[in-house]
């Protein structure tokens, strides 16, 4: 019983400190091998934190997700401690769980520098690396983020956000820096949607992308370098400065 209800109920509640939510997302679990299920639970939680649905502080109770899903108790922990690992969730003495906020001394302190030291690592090693269908592939990521725009589609502009600093940092052939940014990628793509709502404009963040995509195609690599650094550092969300507004792209 959680409020007074049943589990069984679709109004079934994890509760936090500072306000209760529901997991709307966890009614659709698929039906499938325990292995498969297990898996989708841990993406949807980490997309619920990832979006907003989950906030800071808000409880991860595991008798409660395990009636939601119908999964037991264990796989529910074991993703609880994965979304731990990954700097999502923290433990709480005698409380359990709860979401990890991403604040802006986190983001200003840690996960921007770190990113321009990988990132102009990264797109330096990457550029002379890229093919023209690379660059067509990145250039499908700025479309998709204008697309979505038009859409108001936060979600997809965060996701393909996420993809084209991936697929640059993959194709740089320094496995080190692939590893480096999957540590830290669940933090970024946390602060990216409150990043992405504070521009003017989403596409503005696309424009972002295209200015990173021309200097990868100019061949000057310091003028590349000092695009990564630009491009990090701009972020509105958390204290920097937004440009002058894009123009929609119908």
């Amino acid at each position: 019983m959680v409020d007074g209800r049943p589990y069984a109920n679709v109004s079934v509640y994890l509760f936090s400190v500072r306000r209760r939510f529901a997991l709307s997302a966890l009614d659709m679990l698929p039906q499938g091998p325990p292995e498969l299920r297990r898996s989708w639970l841990l993406e949807a939680l980490r997309e619920a934190i990832a979006n907003g649905n989950l906030r800071p502080g808000d409880r991860l109770v595991e008798r409660d997700i395990s009636a939601r899903t119908g999964l037991s108790r264990g796989p529910v922990r074991e993703a609880i401690l994965l979304l731990e690992q990954e700097g999502l969730v923290v433990s709480q003495s005698y409380r359990g769980a709860a979401v990890a906020g991403v604040s802006t001394e986190e983001v200003e302190n840690m996960l921007v520098p770190i990113r321009v030291v990988l990132e102009k690592f990264a797109f330096r090693h990457a550029a002379g690396r890229l093919t023209e269908a690379d660059h067509k592939a990145l250039a499908e990521l700025v479309e998709q983020m204008h697309t979505a725009a038009n859409a108001d589609d936060v979600r997809t502009v965060v996701d393909a956000d996420m993809r084209f600093h991936e697929y640059v940092i993959t194709r740089c052939g320094w496995q080190h820096c692939e590893r480096s940014w999957r540590s830290i990628a669940a933090r970024v793509r946390a602060y990216f949607w409150t990043d992405a709502s504070q521009h003017r404009s989403l596409h503005d963040v696309a424009a972002q992308h295209q200015k990173l995509l021309d200097a990868l195609r100019s061949g000057n690599e310091k003028k590349l370098v000092a695009a990564v650094e630009e491009h990090i550092k701009d972020r509105p969300g958390f204290g920097g400065s937004p440009g002058e507004p894009t123009t929609s792209k119908k």
